[in-house]
C-alpha cells in the first residue's frame, strides 16, 4: 500500500471511532434515562417485596430479634418517607410547569385591554375597624 492510502485508512478509521463514541454516549444517555423512568414507586415495591421475600427464606426468622425488627421498621418506614417525597417533588414540579404557562399565557394578554382597578373605586370609603376580641385571640393563635 502507498503511504497517502493508508492515512485515509487511518482516517476513516479515526472517524469510524469518533461516530462510535458518539453513539455509544448517546446509547448511555438514553439507557440512564430509561432506567430513571423504568422504577416507578410500584416497581420499586415490587423488587423490595421479591428482594425481602429470597432473604426471608435464605435466612429464617430465627434471625429476627427485636433489634432487628425495628430495624426493618425503620428501613420501611424511610423507604415510605422517601416515595412520598418523591410524588411531592413531583407534584411541586408539575405545578411550576403550570404556573410558568399561566405566566407565559398572561404575559401575552395585553394590559392594556382592561384596567386592573375600577376607576369608580374610592379609598376614602375604606373602614378599617379593628378585631373583636375573639377575632384577635383566633389569629394570634394561628400564628
Amino acid at each position: 500500500m502507498r503511504f497517502e492510502q493508508l492515512q485515509q485508512h487511518v482516517e476513516r478509521a479515526e472517524k469510524r471511532v469518533e461516530l462510535r463514541g458518539a453513539q455509544t454516549s448517546l446509547y448511555w444517555t438514553i439507557l440512564k434515562q430509561t432506567w430513571k423512568d423504568g422504577w416507578t414507586p410500584g416497581r420499586i415495591v415490587i423488587a423490595g417485596v421479591v428482594s425481602g421475600f429470597l432473604a426471608g427464606r435464605s435466612d429464617p426468622l430465627r434471625a429476627m430479634t427485636g433489634a432487628r425488627w425495628m430495624q426493618m421498621f425503620t428501613a420501611v418506614s424511610s423507604f415510605v418517607a422517601t416515595a412520598q417525597a418523591a410524588a411531592a417533588a413531583e407534584q411541586a414540579e408539575e405545578a411550576v410547569d403550570t404556573a410558568q404557562d399561566v405566566q407565559d399565557q398572561a404575559e401575552g394578554v395585553q394590559a392594556d385591554d382592561e384596567p386592573m382597578v375600577d376607576e369608580a373605586f374610592d379609598e376614602d370609603d375604606i373602614v378599617v375597624t379593628a378585631p373583636r376580641p375573639a377575632e384577635a385571640a383566633t389569629e394570634l393563635s394561628e400564628r
